[in-house]
């Protein structure tokens, strides 16, 4: 009964703890990649609505995860900023369980969105003729909403195991954002059955996700590989290797994150990955999609001439 005693009531965001010149350079550098961010992704939602050649199943999905970067970009960096701005952050306990609650959820909804844009390469690529059909609107939507739903199922868990925890050794969070390994730092009461449960469903969105993508691109290098010539079939990977930059980038540091032992790795290197994968990523992944797409270079290039034309009369 002791435990609810000194029951916590918000929290300390302590940050990097640099030295106030550095914490400047990283405000205004995570500033240049925020803007970077919102600038990327909302361009290439806005480019794969105005342009019909972009109106397919895999510009459908990708926009779907532009609108996830933004998402979950702004759950966390906003307050990284404001964090970094003042040195530490007060946090109440109810905005750190929504903000929990928000990251969990998008960042869950990537992982199986990244798995679905695997199936649609693995449609696309190994049934060509039956593309249109298989992969009809109303099956996109269904896919998509499938992924929210587990997504879903994930967060409710993680946050109830997470927040039904008693926090009262202390109220300062050795991080920028409100994120498990460190809240169960300040823990308080028994963990491990939640924890368990915890690492358990994350274990199955991960190993769920990548053996979806994994086995579509299994019958994808299948099918290259049955291809007689060079050109066709480096064309052929082509459509696929953005999307699969984007899954080591996003898979690598969730693994490294969540799944790693906690042996030998500091809230340190916790820190670093986790700005790789809420900064950095979602800054990346419209410059892989654009960089690497011949599409969508034509549909930029076809949308400045738009510009300069009506700037011109």
């Amino acid at each position: 009964m002791a435990e609810n005693v000194t029951r916590v009531t918000e929290f300390i965001l302590m940050g990097f703890q640099l030295q106030a010149d550095l914490q400047l350079g990283l405000f205004f550098i995570f500033l240049a990649f925020y803007v970077i961010t919102m600038g990327g992704n909302l361009g290439m939602i806005l480019l794969i609505q105005s342009d019909p050649r972009l109106h397919t199943p895999m510009y459908f999905f990708l926009s779907h995860l532009s609108f996830l970067d933004i998402c979950y970009s702004s759950v966390i960096v906003p307050q990284l900023l404001e964090t970094l701005g003042s040195h530490k952050m007060v946090i109440t306990y109810e905005h750190c369980a929504i903000q929990f609650f928000f990251f969990t959820l998008y960042a869950s909804t990537e992982c199986f969105l990244l798995a679905v844009m695997a199936y649609d390469r693995y449609v696309a690529v190994c049934n060509p003729l039956l593309y249109a059909m298989a992969m009809t609107p109303q099956t996109r939507l269904g896919l998509v909403a499938a992924a929210y739903s587990g997504a879903m199922v994930n967060t409710v868990v993680r946050t109830g195991c997470t927040f039904s925890i008693s926090f009262c050794k202390s109220n300062q969070v050795d991080f920028f954002f409100c994120d498990l390994p460190p809240l169960l730092k300040l823990a308080c009461s028994e963990t491990k059955s939640r924890e368990q449960v915890i690492f358990l469903f994350a274990f199955l969105v991960i190993t769920t996700s990548i053996s979806v993508i994994l086995i579509s691109y299994l019958f994808i290098i299948w099918a290259i590989l049955k291809i007689r010539t060079a050109g066709a079939k480096a064309k052929t990977f082509s459509t696929c290797a953005s999307h699969m930059i984007a899954v080591a980038l996003f898979f690598g540091t969730l693994i490294f994150m969540y799944l790693k032992s906690n042996m030998g790795k500091s809230l340190w290197e916790d820190k670093i990955v986790s700005v790789f994968y809420t900064v950095v990523i979602p800054m990346l992944n419209p410059m892989i999609y654009s960089l690497r797409n011949k599409e969508v270079k034509e549909a930029l290039k076809k949308a400045f001439k738009r510009m300069k034309i009506s700037q011109g009369e």
